[in-house]
Protein backbone atom coordinates (compact mmCIF):
# COMPACT_ATOMS: atom_id res chain seq x y z
CA UNK A 1 0.00 0.00 0.00
CA UNK A 2 1.25 3.47 -0.85
CA UNK A 3 2.39 5.59 2.10
CA UNK A 4 1.49 9.03 0.88
CA UNK A 5 3.45 12.03 2.11
CA UNK A 6 1.66 15.25 2.93
CA UNK A 7 1.90 18.02 0.45
CA UNK A 8 1.98 21.76 1.08
CA UNK A 9 -0.70 23.41 -1.06
CA UNK A 10 1.25 26.67 -0.88
CA UNK A 11 3.86 25.11 -3.16
CA UNK A 12 1.34 24.20 -5.87
CA UNK A 13 1.05 26.11 -9.12
CA UNK A 14 -1.53 25.95 -11.89
CA UNK A 15 0.21 23.03 -13.59
CA UNK A 16 -0.32 20.97 -10.40
CA UNK A 17 -4.07 21.49 -10.44
CA UNK A 18 -6.34 18.77 -11.80
CA UNK A 19 -9.74 18.46 -13.41
CA UNK A 20 -11.78 15.75 -11.72
CA UNK A 21 -15.15 14.24 -12.63
CA UNK A 22 -16.93 12.74 -9.63
CA UNK A 23 -19.64 10.17 -10.45
CA UNK A 24 -21.95 9.60 -7.48
CA UNK A 25 -24.60 7.03 -6.60
CA UNK A 26 -26.59 9.85 -4.96
CA UNK A 27 -26.28 13.60 -4.73
CA UNK A 28 -23.49 14.80 -2.42
CA UNK A 29 -25.67 17.81 -1.65
CA UNK A 30 -27.36 18.25 0.73
CA UNK A 31 -24.94 16.27 2.91
CA UNK A 32 -27.49 14.93 5.37
CA UNK A 33 -26.55 11.24 5.65
CA UNK A 34 -23.34 9.21 5.65
CA UNK A 35 -22.74 8.65 1.93
CA UNK A 36 -23.48 12.21 0.77
CA UNK A 37 -21.50 13.63 3.71
CA UNK A 38 -18.46 11.54 2.71
CA UNK A 39 -18.81 12.46 -0.96
CA UNK A 40 -19.30 16.14 -0.24
CA UNK A 41 -16.19 16.14 1.95
CA UNK A 42 -14.13 15.09 -1.08
CA UNK A 43 -15.87 17.49 -3.48
CA UNK A 44 -15.57 20.52 -1.21
CA UNK A 45 -12.06 19.58 -0.15
CA UNK A 46 -10.74 19.27 -3.71
CA UNK A 47 -12.31 22.58 -4.67
CA UNK A 48 -10.82 24.27 -1.61
CA UNK A 49 -7.37 23.14 -2.80
CA UNK A 50 -7.93 24.81 -6.18
CA UNK A 51 -8.87 21.77 -8.29
CA UNK A 52 -11.76 21.79 -10.77
CA UNK A 53 -14.56 19.38 -9.91
CA UNK A 54 -17.60 18.34 -11.93
CA UNK A 55 -20.31 16.21 -10.25
CA UNK A 56 -22.64 13.82 -12.07
CA UNK A 57 -25.02 12.04 -9.68
CA UNK A 58 -27.90 9.60 -9.61
CA UNK A 59 -31.20 11.06 -8.38
CA UNK A 60 -33.63 8.45 -7.06
CA UNK A 61 -36.70 8.06 -4.87
CA UNK A 62 -34.49 7.07 -1.92
CA UNK A 63 -32.51 10.31 -1.96
CA UNK A 64 -34.49 12.59 -4.22
CA UNK A 65 -33.15 16.11 -4.59
CA UNK A 66 -34.75 19.01 -6.41
CA UNK A 67 -31.86 20.68 -8.29
CA UNK A 68 -33.45 24.06 -7.59
CA UNK A 69 -32.98 23.43 -3.88
CA UNK A 70 -29.21 23.23 -4.31
CA UNK A 71 -27.67 26.67 -3.68
CA UNK A 72 -26.53 28.44 -6.85
CA UNK A 73 -23.03 28.85 -5.39
CA UNK A 74 -22.72 25.06 -5.02
CA UNK A 75 -24.13 24.42 -8.50
CA UNK A 76 -21.67 26.90 -9.97
CA UNK A 77 -18.54 25.54 -8.32
CA UNK A 78 -19.40 21.85 -8.91
CA UNK A 79 -21.37 21.95 -12.16
CA UNK A 80 -23.56 19.35 -10.44
CA UNK A 81 -26.05 17.46 -12.61
CA UNK A 82 -28.63 15.03 -11.25
CA UNK A 83 -29.89 12.24 -13.52
CA UNK A 84 -33.10 10.48 -12.55
CA UNK A 85 -32.62 6.71 -12.20
CA UNK A 86 -35.40 4.36 -11.07
CA UNK A 87 -33.90 2.36 -8.18
CA UNK A 88 -37.18 0.94 -6.91
CA UNK A 89 -37.07 -2.77 -6.22
CA UNK A 90 -39.28 -4.57 -8.74
CA UNK A 91 -40.32 -7.95 -7.29
CA UNK A 92 -40.49 -9.78 -10.63
CA UNK A 93 -37.06 -8.55 -11.74
CA UNK A 94 -35.66 -9.34 -8.30
CA UNK A 95 -37.03 -12.89 -8.59
CA UNK A 96 -35.66 -13.44 -12.11
CA UNK A 97 -32.29 -12.16 -10.95
CA UNK A 98 -31.99 -15.29 -8.80
CA UNK A 99 -31.27 -17.25 -11.98
CA UNK A 100 -28.81 -14.86 -13.67
CA UNK A 101 -25.82 -14.83 -11.32
CA UNK A 102 -25.61 -11.03 -11.71
CA UNK A 103 -25.75 -8.53 -8.86
CA UNK A 104 -29.23 -7.06 -8.53
CA UNK A 105 -27.80 -4.30 -6.35
CA UNK A 106 -25.57 -3.16 -9.19
CA UNK A 107 -27.97 -3.73 -12.08
CA UNK A 108 -30.48 -1.28 -10.64
CA UNK A 109 -27.95 1.53 -11.22
CA UNK A 110 -27.57 0.84 -14.95
CA UNK A 111 -29.38 3.57 -16.88
CA UNK A 112 -29.24 4.48 -20.56
CA UNK A 113 -29.99 8.11 -19.69
CA UNK A 114 -27.16 8.25 -17.18
CA UNK A 115 -24.74 6.61 -19.65
CA UNK A 116 -25.78 9.02 -22.43
CA UNK A 117 -25.18 12.10 -20.28
CA UNK A 118 -21.88 10.68 -19.01
CA UNK A 119 -20.65 10.27 -22.59
CA UNK A 120 -21.63 13.87 -23.38
CA UNK A 121 -19.77 15.16 -20.32
CA UNK A 122 -16.65 13.14 -21.12
CA UNK A 123 -16.62 14.23 -24.75
CA UNK A 124 -17.13 17.91 -23.94
CA UNK A 125 -14.12 18.23 -21.64
CA UNK A 126 -10.89 16.50 -20.67
CA UNK A 127 -10.47 15.10 -17.17
CA UNK A 128 -7.35 13.95 -15.35
CA UNK A 129 -9.29 11.74 -12.92
CA UNK A 130 -12.74 10.17 -12.96
CA UNK A 131 -13.68 9.28 -9.39
CA UNK A 132 -16.51 6.77 -8.95
CA UNK A 133 -18.26 6.89 -5.60
CA UNK A 134 -19.12 3.34 -4.48
CA UNK A 135 -19.00 0.08 -6.40
CA UNK A 136 -22.54 0.69 -7.70
CA UNK A 137 -21.20 3.14 -10.30
CA UNK A 138 -18.71 0.58 -11.65
CA UNK A 139 -20.97 -0.45 -14.60
CA UNK A 140 -19.95 2.86 -16.20
CA UNK A 141 -16.23 2.05 -16.10
CA UNK A 142 -16.24 0.81 -19.71
CA UNK A 143 -18.06 3.97 -20.81
CA UNK A 144 -15.37 6.13 -19.24
CA UNK A 145 -12.60 4.05 -20.83
CA UNK A 146 -14.19 4.42 -24.28
CA UNK A 147 -14.58 8.18 -24.03
CA UNK A 148 -11.69 9.44 -21.90
CA UNK A 149 -8.02 8.84 -21.16
CA UNK A 150 -8.53 9.84 -17.51
CA UNK A 151 -7.40 7.56 -14.71
CA UNK A 152 -10.46 5.96 -13.12
CA UNK A 153 -10.52 5.63 -9.33
CA UNK A 154 -13.04 3.84 -7.15
CA UNK A 155 -13.82 5.60 -3.89
CA UNK A 156 -14.76 2.52 -1.87
CA UNK A 157 -17.04 3.50 1.02
CA UNK A 158 -17.33 -0.12 2.19
CA UNK A 159 -16.54 -3.66 1.28
CA UNK A 160 -20.03 -3.75 -0.18
CA UNK A 161 -20.73 -7.48 -0.11
CA UNK A 162 -19.66 -7.66 3.53
CA UNK A 163 -22.46 -5.29 4.56
CA UNK A 164 -25.05 -7.70 3.16
CA UNK A 165 -23.31 -10.84 4.36
CA UNK A 166 -23.49 -9.45 7.90
CA UNK A 167 -27.15 -8.48 7.45
CA UNK A 168 -27.86 -12.05 6.29
CA UNK A 169 -26.17 -13.47 9.40
CA UNK A 170 -28.53 -11.48 11.61
CA UNK A 171 -31.70 -12.34 9.67
CA UNK A 172 -33.89 -14.94 11.39
CA UNK A 173 -36.39 -15.63 8.59
CA UNK A 174 -34.75 -18.50 6.63
CA UNK A 175 -36.14 -17.51 3.21
CA UNK A 176 -35.17 -13.89 3.67
CA UNK A 177 -31.73 -14.90 4.96
CA UNK A 178 -31.19 -17.11 1.92
CA UNK A 179 -32.17 -14.32 -0.49
CA UNK A 180 -29.96 -11.73 1.23
CA UNK A 181 -27.10 -14.26 1.18
CA UNK A 182 -27.66 -14.60 -2.58
CA UNK A 183 -27.45 -10.80 -2.96
CA UNK A 184 -24.23 -10.76 -0.93
CA UNK A 185 -22.73 -13.59 -2.99
CA UNK A 186 -23.46 -12.00 -6.38
CA UNK A 187 -22.22 -8.65 -5.12
CA UNK A 188 -19.00 -10.29 -3.90
CA UNK A 189 -18.37 -11.85 -7.33
CA UNK A 190 -18.98 -8.50 -9.03
CA UNK A 191 -16.63 -6.81 -6.54
CA UNK A 192 -13.94 -9.41 -7.22
CA UNK A 193 -14.25 -8.92 -10.98
CA UNK A 194 -14.36 -5.13 -11.08
CA UNK A 195 -12.11 -3.77 -8.35
CA UNK A 196 -8.78 -5.03 -9.81
CA UNK A 197 -9.42 -3.30 -13.16
CA UNK A 198 -9.72 0.22 -11.77
CA UNK A 199 -6.59 2.38 -12.08
CA UNK A 200 -6.81 3.14 -8.38
CA UNK A 201 -8.77 2.32 -5.24
CA UNK A 202 -9.25 4.96 -2.53
CA UNK A 203 -10.31 2.86 0.47
CA UNK A 204 -11.94 4.57 3.41
CA UNK A 205 -10.28 2.39 6.09
CA UNK A 206 -7.05 0.44 6.60
CA UNK A 207 -9.07 -2.74 7.10
CA UNK A 208 -10.83 -2.32 3.76
CA UNK A 209 -7.52 -1.61 2.04
CA UNK A 210 -6.02 -4.79 3.50
CA UNK A 211 -8.94 -6.76 2.08
CA UNK A 212 -8.51 -5.24 -1.39
CA UNK A 213 -4.77 -5.93 -1.30
CA UNK A 214 -4.93 -9.45 0.14
CA UNK A 215 -8.10 -10.89 -1.37
CA UNK A 216 -8.33 -9.02 -4.68
CA UNK A 217 -4.62 -8.58 -5.41
CA UNK A 218 -4.85 -4.82 -5.86
CA UNK A 219 -1.28 -3.58 -6.36
CA UNK A 220 0.30 -1.30 -3.78
CA UNK A 221 0.64 1.52 -6.31
CA UNK A 222 -3.08 1.33 -7.04
CA UNK A 223 -4.24 1.56 -3.44
CA UNK A 224 -4.43 4.32 -0.83
CA UNK A 225 -6.30 4.81 2.43
CA UNK A 226 -8.30 8.03 2.30
CA UNK A 227 -10.54 8.20 5.38
CA UNK A 228 -13.42 10.54 6.01
CA UNK A 229 -12.37 13.96 7.23
CA UNK A 230 -13.88 16.94 8.98
CA UNK A 231 -13.28 20.58 8.06
CA UNK A 232 -11.85 21.22 11.51
CA UNK A 233 -11.36 24.95 10.91
CA UNK A 234 -15.12 25.40 10.54
CA UNK A 235 -16.21 23.06 13.33
CA UNK A 236 -16.81 24.90 16.62
CA UNK A 237 -15.30 23.59 19.81
CA UNK A 238 -17.66 21.31 21.76
CA UNK A 239 -20.09 22.96 24.15
CA UNK A 240 -21.40 21.48 27.40
CA UNK A 241 -24.68 19.66 26.83
CA UNK A 242 -27.74 20.98 28.66
CA UNK A 243 -28.73 17.31 29.15
CA UNK A 244 -25.46 15.38 29.63
CA UNK A 245 -27.20 12.41 31.26
CA UNK A 246 -29.14 11.30 28.19
CA UNK A 247 -28.58 8.87 25.33
CA UNK A 248 -29.03 9.48 21.62
CA UNK A 249 -28.69 7.78 18.24
CA UNK A 250 -28.75 9.53 14.89
CA UNK A 251 -28.55 8.03 11.41
CA UNK A 252 -30.46 7.29 8.22
CA UNK A 253 -32.94 4.62 9.21
CA UNK A 254 -33.53 3.41 5.65
CA UNK A 255 -30.06 1.82 5.87
CA UNK A 256 -30.70 -1.72 7.11
CA UNK A 257 -27.76 -1.93 9.58
CA UNK A 258 -28.97 1.23 11.37
CA UNK A 259 -32.55 -0.03 11.67
CA UNK A 260 -31.39 -3.49 12.72
CA UNK A 261 -29.08 -2.07 15.40
CA UNK A 262 -31.71 0.25 16.88
CA UNK A 263 -34.24 -2.61 17.01
CA UNK A 264 -31.73 -4.76 18.91
CA UNK A 265 -30.91 -1.94 21.34
CA UNK A 266 -34.56 -1.16 22.05
CA UNK A 267 -35.64 -4.76 22.60
CA UNK A 268 -32.59 -6.27 24.29
CA UNK A 269 -30.83 -3.42 26.08
CA UNK A 270 -33.16 -0.51 26.78
CA UNK A 271 -35.55 -2.39 29.14
CA UNK A 272 -32.64 -3.23 31.46
CA UNK A 273 -31.16 0.26 31.19
CA UNK A 274 -34.55 1.80 32.00
CA UNK A 275 -34.96 -0.50 34.99
CA UNK A 276 -31.59 0.62 36.38
CA UNK A 277 -31.99 4.30 35.45
CA UNK A 278 -35.74 5.04 35.31
CA UNK A 279 -35.30 8.78 34.61
CA UNK A 280 -32.81 8.31 31.76
CA UNK A 281 -34.03 9.31 28.29
CA UNK A 282 -33.06 7.95 24.86
CA UNK A 283 -33.53 10.14 21.77
CA UNK A 284 -33.74 8.71 18.24
CA UNK A 285 -33.20 10.92 15.19
CA UNK A 286 -32.72 10.24 11.49
CA UNK A 287 -34.20 10.23 8.04
CA UNK A 288 -36.74 7.72 6.77
CA UNK A 289 -37.90 6.34 10.11
CA UNK A 290 -39.75 3.06 9.44
CA UNK A 291 -43.33 2.79 10.61
CA UNK A 292 -42.57 0.45 13.52
CA UNK A 293 -40.02 2.91 14.90
CA UNK A 294 -42.48 5.79 14.76
CA UNK A 295 -45.07 3.71 16.64
CA UNK A 296 -42.88 2.39 19.47
CA UNK A 297 -43.96 2.98 23.04
CA UNK A 298 -40.85 2.19 25.07
CA UNK A 299 -40.70 4.27 28.26
CA UNK A 300 -38.56 7.43 28.03
CA UNK A 301 -37.72 6.86 24.33
CA UNK A 302 -38.41 9.86 22.10
CA UNK A 303 -38.45 9.34 18.32
CA UNK A 304 -37.82 12.68 16.62
CA UNK A 305 -37.39 11.64 12.98
CA UNK A 306 -35.25 13.84 10.75
CA UNK A 307 -33.83 16.82 12.62
CA UNK A 308 -32.97 20.12 10.89
CA UNK A 309 -29.41 20.27 12.27
CA UNK A 310 -27.50 17.13 13.29
CA UNK A 311 -24.84 19.09 15.20
CA UNK A 312 -27.47 20.97 17.24
CA UNK A 313 -29.13 17.65 18.05
CA UNK A 314 -25.81 16.18 19.22
CA UNK A 315 -24.98 19.27 21.27
CA UNK A 316 -28.34 19.02 23.05
CA UNK A 317 -27.79 15.47 24.32
CA UNK A 318 -25.17 13.55 26.19
CA UNK A 319 -23.97 10.07 25.22
CA UNK A 320 -23.99 8.73 21.66
CA UNK A 321 -25.15 5.13 21.15
CA UNK A 322 -24.11 3.24 17.98
CA UNK A 323 -25.49 -0.32 18.29
CA UNK A 324 -24.46 -1.61 14.84
CA UNK A 325 -24.47 -5.37 14.29
CA UNK A 326 -23.60 -5.22 10.58
CA UNK A 327 -22.10 -2.82 8.05
CA UNK A 328 -18.63 -2.06 6.75
CA UNK A 329 -16.43 0.95 6.09
CA UNK A 330 -16.42 3.91 8.48
CA UNK A 331 -19.38 5.40 10.32
CA UNK A 332 -19.51 9.07 9.47
CA UNK A 333 -21.87 9.87 12.34
CA UNK A 334 -19.35 8.51 14.86
CA UNK A 335 -16.68 10.84 13.47
CA UNK A 336 -19.14 13.74 13.70
CA UNK A 337 -20.13 12.76 17.24
CA UNK A 338 -16.48 12.60 18.31
CA UNK A 339 -15.84 15.99 16.67
CA UNK A 340 -18.72 17.32 18.79
CA UNK A 341 -16.90 16.05 21.88
CA UNK A 342 -19.42 13.32 22.63
CA UNK A 343 -18.60 10.11 24.49
CA UNK A 344 -19.55 7.36 22.02
CA UNK A 345 -20.53 3.80 22.95
CA UNK A 346 -20.30 1.56 19.88
CA UNK A 347 -19.94 -2.05 18.84
CA UNK A 348 -16.68 -3.18 17.25
CA UNK A 349 -18.42 -3.27 13.87
CA UNK A 350 -19.69 0.29 14.32
CA UNK A 351 -16.21 1.53 15.23
CA UNK A 352 -14.44 -0.25 12.37
CA UNK A 353 -11.99 1.94 10.51
CA UNK A 354 -11.61 4.55 13.27
CA UNK A 355 -8.20 4.82 14.92
CA UNK A 356 -9.63 4.84 18.44
CA UNK A 357 -8.30 3.62 21.78
CA UNK A 358 -10.98 1.74 23.69
CA UNK A 359 -11.68 3.37 27.03
CA UNK A 360 -9.81 6.56 26.12
CA UNK A 361 -11.63 8.21 23.21
CA UNK A 362 -14.35 5.66 22.43
CA UNK A 363 -16.16 2.99 24.45
CA UNK A 364 -16.70 -0.47 22.94
CA UNK A 365 -19.65 -2.70 23.82
CA UNK A 366 -20.77 -5.74 21.84
CA UNK A 367 -23.10 -7.77 24.07
CA UNK A 368 -26.18 -6.29 25.70
CA UNK A 369 -24.57 -6.61 29.14
CA UNK A 370 -21.56 -4.64 27.91
CA UNK A 371 -23.78 -1.81 26.67
CA UNK A 372 -25.49 -1.70 30.06
CA UNK A 373 -22.09 -1.62 31.81
CA UNK A 374 -20.77 1.19 29.60
CA UNK A 375 -23.93 3.27 30.04
CA UNK A 376 -23.71 2.73 33.81
CA UNK A 377 -20.04 3.77 33.77
CA UNK A 378 -20.82 7.02 31.94
CA UNK A 379 -23.70 7.95 34.22
CA UNK A 380 -21.93 7.05 37.47
CA UNK A 381 -18.64 8.76 36.51
CA UNK A 382 -19.51 11.89 34.55
CA UNK A 383 -15.96 13.26 34.85
CA UNK A 384 -14.61 10.25 32.99
CA UNK A 385 -17.50 10.42 30.53
CA UNK A 386 -16.64 14.06 29.73
CA UNK A 387 -12.94 13.17 29.41
CA UNK A 388 -13.73 10.48 26.83
CA UNK A 389 -15.56 13.12 24.79
CA UNK A 390 -12.67 15.57 25.08
CA UNK A 391 -10.16 12.93 23.96
CA UNK A 392 -12.48 12.00 21.09
CA UNK A 393 -12.36 15.58 19.81
CA UNK A 394 -8.54 15.57 20.09
CA UNK A 395 -8.39 12.42 17.95
CA UNK A 396 -10.49 14.06 15.23
CA UNK A 397 -8.32 17.20 15.34
CA UNK A 398 -5.12 15.23 14.77
CA UNK A 399 -6.22 12.35 12.53
CA UNK A 400 -9.32 13.33 10.57
CA UNK A 401 -8.55 16.87 9.41
CA UNK A 402 -10.05 17.28 5.91
CA UNK A 403 -7.20 19.37 4.53
CA UNK A 404 -4.57 16.73 5.33
CA UNK A 405 -6.75 13.96 3.90
CA UNK A 406 -7.41 15.85 0.66
CA UNK A 407 -3.69 16.49 0.24
CA UNK A 408 -3.11 12.73 0.54
CA UNK A 409 -5.78 12.07 -2.07
CA UNK A 410 -4.28 14.61 -4.48
CA UNK A 411 -0.82 13.12 -4.05
CA UNK A 412 -2.26 9.67 -4.80
CA UNK A 413 -3.95 10.98 -7.94
CA UNK A 414 -0.74 12.54 -9.17
CA UNK A 415 1.11 9.26 -8.64
CA UNK A 416 -1.52 7.46 -10.69
CA UNK A 417 -1.31 10.08 -13.47
CA UNK A 418 2.45 9.72 -13.64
Amino acid sequence: MVKIPSEDPANQNETDLMKILVICNKSPYPPREGGPIAMNMIVEGLISEGHTVKVLAVNSFKYNINPEDIPSSYREKTGIELIDVDLRIKPWQAFLNLFTGRSYHVERFISSNFRKRLIEVLQSDRYDIVQMETLFMAPYLSTVRANSDAKVVLRAHNIEHLVWARVAEGTHNPLKRRYISHLASTLRRYEQAMIPIFDGIAAITEKDAEYFSRQLAVGSGQLAVIPFGIDIQNIPQPVPSPDPVSLFTIGAMNWIPNEEGVRWFLHHIWPEVHKEFPSLKYYLAGREMPGWMQRISFPNVEVLGEVPDAREFMDAHGIMIVPLLSGSGIRIKIIEGMAAGKPVISTLIGAEGIEYTNGKNLLIANASCEFIDMISLCISDMDRCIKVGEDARKLIDTTYDRQLIIQKLVTFYKQLSG
